[in-house]
């Protein structure tokens, strides 16, 4: 906000009223143009966050699919054989089960991060923008 209040070579004071208006105007327009831009670039990262949470929690169901496919193996093994076989069985379905449940925290995480989907830095800019124009209004109106 610095270089807008230097953009003319004349001082505010000998300015009319419809160069400042001019001037504001183009400023606002600048001002707009940016916080759109930075409002962009905010949500493609959360947008970004939220496609690799959602990715995670596709790896953790493949996983439990895993687990539910050795969990079925050691049911037959446990038939057809004598402990070993399917005790490994269970021991194989357990560790791919805590595999699962670590990479869904992670995809959950993950979500979380990106919602809500708002631009708050933007939103924060907007706010000191406003800010900051009405103090200059302000201080314009007492001189």
């Amino acid at each position: 906000m610095a270089d807008v209040v230097r953009d003319s070579a004349r001082p505010v004071a000998e300015q009319s009223t419809a160069e400042l208006v001019q001037r504001a105007t183009e400023q606002l327009s600048r001002l707009v143009r940016d916080e759109l831009a930075l409002a962009r670039i905010e949500l493609a990262e959360k947008g970004r966050q939220a496609g690799i949470g959602a990715g995670l929690f596709g790896g953790a169901g493949v996983l439990a699919l895993c687990g539910l496919g050795v969990l079925a193996a050691a049911a037959v093994l446990a038939l057809a054989l004598v402990l070993p076989g399917w005790a490994a069985a269970l021991v194989v379905a357990g560790a791919l089960f805590l595999v699962a449940g670590m990479v869904a925290l992670t995809g959950r995480r993950r979500m979380r991060r990106a919602v809500p989907p708002v631009p708050m830095a933007t939103a924060d800019s907007l706010r000191a923008d406003v800010r900051t124009v009405a103090s200059a209004v302000r201080d314009r109106g007492q001189a």
